[in-house]
């Protein structure tokens, strides 16, 4: 397992600085919520009270260009920034969610980046979607309290469908063809992004090895307690559905365009 020092050994694609791209692509709006999200997660941290500028290059969303000024990182870009500030980097960038759980119409709810109703980046994209994802009917939130007054309604299958769209964002090829689709079908979820493995399957399923496409983004979520950097996340995947007694998620991998498939299916 690589530990954060090790990782920064390694350049990954959304390391690269923008050089010709101002602070101005950001939705600060986008920021703040991660912002105040990572205050949640991580009360204290020493980051908390710098600027937002001063913040984003520590997080890693903001690197020095060859010009000695500051510029966006592709991290940042995809994680913070406007839709139609990313197409400029990524044109075929797109974000798509379905929600097809009625067999007689096409679908019930989309949502994608290219609407122009809201930032089109990752960050956003996200949550909203796994706030949609756990109202699939067959996801269930039992009612547990804790200390006889606070509701307890987070559950390993919840963890694992965190650990799954983090996946998709984080190993997402943001240069290859058809974007990233998420599909709330009836009695499946279906996760696609662009780009194949960077380990074999058998790696990746044994878990303890991660190659991350994507390691800025990784760090981002990190630091919300989301995503997991020891290779853990595809295990912690399978066990819950185990645990669950539905059929096994099933990993595929396309090519030209590479693409990686996760089905999720949500019955025994």
């Amino acid at each position: 397992m690589l530990n954060l020092n090790e990782l920064a050994k390694y350049k990954t694609q959304d390391m690269l600085v923008l050089n010709e791209m101002p602070l101005t692509v950001f939705d600060y709006d986008s920021v703040h919520r991660y912002r105040n999200r990572m205050k949640f997660a991580r009360p204290g941290h020493v980051w908390g009270e710098l600027e937002d500028v001063e913040f984003l290059h520590k997080l890693g969303a903001i690197g020095i260009g060859e010009d000695d000024k500051r510029h966006p990182t592709a991290a940042g870009l995809v994680m913070f920034g406007y839709e139609y500030e990313i197409v400029r980097e990524y044109p075929q960038y797109f974000l798509d969610y379905q929600d097809r759980s009625d067999a007689d119409v096409r679908w019930l709810d989309r949502m994608t980046s290219a609407s122009g109703e809201w930032s089109g980046n990752v960050y956003d994209f996200y949550f909203k979607i796994y706030n949609k994802l756990i109202q699939n009917p067959h996801i269930k939130i039992p009612f547990k309290m804790a200390n006889g007054r606070d509701r307890l309604d987070d559950t390993p299958v919840h963890k694992a469908l965190r650990e799954a769209l983090a996946n998709c964002m984080i190993n997402a090829d943001f240069y290859g063809a058809r974007g990233i689709v998420i599909r709330n079908n009836r009695d499946e979820i279906i996760m696609e992004n662009p780009g194949a493995f960077r380990l074999s399957l058998r790696e990746a399923l044994s878990g303890g090895v991660s190659s991350p496409r994507n390691s800025v983004i990784i760090k981002m979520f990190n630091l919300l307690d989301i995503g997991e950097r020891s290779g853990s996340g595809i295990p912690l995947i399978y066990h819950a559905w185990r645990e669950q007694k539905w059929h096994e998620p099933t990993y595929t991998e396309q090519f030209e365009p590479d693409r990686t498939v996760l089905r999720l299916p949500l019955d025994a």
